[in-house]
């Protein structure tokens, strides 16, 4: 008997990384969604990226992780977030997408946005890679807090 797919959301899907969690996503067959900002129309490389996935089978939803609203909606229609946010932005953009994943209730399982090290088992870090770290567990933190069911991944920095 086989088991139901599960809906992916993947957040930052146009990105370096995020086109790559996509295509994974789809390769395991399965349904793989990307959420479509209203900011992206002006932005051409976006654009295209959109339109590549698009004739990948990827499905969009028109939300923003900055607008609570639109995001819960977007998340009420998945079963698993992907985030490919950027780190730069910092923890800000990941706690937007916590709240929006407690507020919805229905995420079975949450990849925070941690394609580095791990952490937890770093030793005598240094700057900008200590930065990093502590932002990545400042999430973390914050994730198991609201009690959400999450897998991190450590790629030990070879995202490509």
């Amino acid at each position: 008997m086989a088991r139901e797919k599960s809906k992916v959301l993947v957040l930052g899907g146009t990105g370096y990384l995020g086109k790559r969690l996509v295509k994974a996503s789809l390769r395991e067959g399965n349904p793989t969604f990307v959420l479509q900002r209203n900011e992206n129309v002006m932005d051409i490389n976006k654009i295209q990226a959109l339109l590549q996935l698009r004739k990948r089978g990827v499905q969009f939803i028109e939300a923003s992780v900055s607008n609570h609203e639109s995001l819960v909606r977007a998340l009420k229609q998945v079963d698993v977030v992907v985030s490919a946010l950027p780190q730069t932005s910092g923890p800000s953009l990941e706690y937007k997408v916590i709240d929006a994943i407690k507020e919805a209730g229905n995420i079975k399982c949450y990849v925070p946005a941690e394609y580095s090290f791990d952490p937890s088992r770093r030793f005598h870090t240094l700057e900008p890679a200590k930065g990093l770290a502590e932002r990545i567990l400042e999430v973390r933190k914050a994730v198991q807090n609201a009690n959400i069911p999450y897998t991190s991944i450590a790629a030990n920095l070879f995202a490509g």
